[in-house]
């Protein structure tokens, strides 16, 4: 199972900073993953990016979690040379995480 088959994804950039906002597909979907989709988890997902930290925070009207990678996109659009310099498909990354638990 993918995280896509539970979640939508989006994200995007501030400076050098991304942020992937995640809308569970229901309630249920939305409670397991506040239980399994922690800030830990999604920072060693992206470790490959090497993420000064990474900040969740929830969003319970919307079924949402808001994650915020810090230093993520070596310097950000102006001065990045990477492909994705400003984290728009971190994302669809997040979203083919392999879910190692299933929901109940």
């Amino acid at each position: 199972m993918r995280l896509y088959e539970l979640a939508l994804a989006r994200s995007g950039d501030k400076g050098n900073h991304a942020n992937i906002g995640v809308l569970a597909r229901s309630a249920e979907a939305y409670s397991w993953l506040c239980h399994y989709l922690t800030a830990e988890r999604v920072a060693e997902y992206f470790r490959y990016l090497e993420p000064r930290k990474v900040d969740r925070y929830l969003a319970p009207n919307i079924w949402g979690l808001n994650f915020v990678l810090y230093n993520v996109l070596a310097g950000g659009a102006a001065r990045s040379l990477r492909l994705d310099s400003q984290g728009k498909a971190l994302a669809s990354a997040l979203l083919e995480m392999a879910i190692e638990e299933l929901p109940p």
